[in-house]
């Protein structure tokens, strides 16, 4: 199956006091590319993470985002009191008093409103042990929907482009088929140049065929239009195959970006010219698609 490198997924797991959620984003990119955010308590789960994420996608710019959230009553922040700070501020405020000689003790709403007396932390981190199977399936889950929807967009790109292939095949057939005309055209043209140089003087036909058969070798296109079949042949059988084939699509798409350039070169002829236009604008459009691709 061709898959697509565009695609979204989501997951929330449950346990016994956390849900870890897991956010899965993938857009178009040469390689493998993986941004992975994870909350301090599961830090340590990162290699694990990466390995999951990079045994199911082959190429794709991937940013995953995971989240932990305390169940009900198993909050994962704690209230924390600085018992010898909170001394340290009663002791250095009587003393102050008595040097000033006030009377009276500091209270207590006094000392929490002191800095750092009372502050909210959080829990010690998760151990890696317990996290992990809910990470695991929360992760697998998101990417089976990213996969899904890949392979979704993978076989709409894959209709797109058998439509594409289609157009750029009968290109190349108009080339063929014009080709045998542009060298009648060339020989023809030849004749009228020759007689409009030597006016009345007879022409030589031996040089004549000889100069025209010198013109049809130097404008022949029959090897490039051979192997512009042939890899167009191979671009369907990577599309029947399916699996991760954009990097082989993009190699195949510059060996035949090369055979029209070197047919539009060779092309004195402007119905050729025209049919060689016309493949390199199908061209274009599958390369738009291929992009896309795994």
């Amino acid at each position: 199956m061709v898959r697509s490198m565009t695609g979204f997924g989501r997951a929330e797991v449950s346990g016994d006091s956390i849900a870890v959620t897991v956010e899965a984003r993938s857009v178009n990119h040469r390689h493998l590319d993986v941004a992975l955010r994870l909350p301090r308590a599961l830090s340590s789960l990162e290699l694990d993470a990466r390995r999951l994420i990079q045994s199911r996608l082959e190429r794709g710019r991937v940013d995953v985002a995971v989240q932990v959230t305390p169940l009900a009553g198993t909050g994962v922040q704690r209230v924390q009191v600085d018992g010898a700070l909170a001394r340290e501020y009663v002791a250095r405020a009587q003393a102050l008093a008595v040097e000033l000689g006030l009377t009276g003790a500091p209270s207590l709403d006094w000392i929490l409103e002191r800095s750092g007396v009372m502050r909210l932390e959080d829990a010690e981190p998760l151990e890696p042990s317990a996290p992990w199977p809910l990470l695991e399936r929360a992760l697998g889950q998101a990417l089976d929907e990213l996969v899904a929807r890949r392979a979704a967009e993978g076989e709409r790109l894959v209709e797109a482009l058998r439509s594409l292939h289609a157009e750029l095949t009968g290109a190349v057939d108009t080339m063929a088929a014009r080709a045998p005309a542009a060298s009648a055209r060339r020989e023809q043209r030849l004749r009228e140049r020759l007689r409009a140089l030597l006016a009345e003087t007879p022409i030589d036909e031996s040089r004549l065929l000889s100069e025209a058969a010198i013109w049809a070798d130097k404008t022949d296109v029959s090897e490039e239009l051979a192997r512009l079949r042939a890899h167009l042949a191979e671009f369907t059988l990577a599309l029947d195959k399916g699996g991760p084939v954009g990097r082989a699509l993009d190699f195949l798409l510059q060996e035949l970006n090369r055979e029209v350039n070197t047919v539009g070169s060779k092309a004195d002829d402007l119905e050729l010219s025209q049919s060689a236009l016309a493949a390199k604008g199908a061209l274009e459009k599958i390369r738009e698609q291929v992009q896309n691709l795994e």
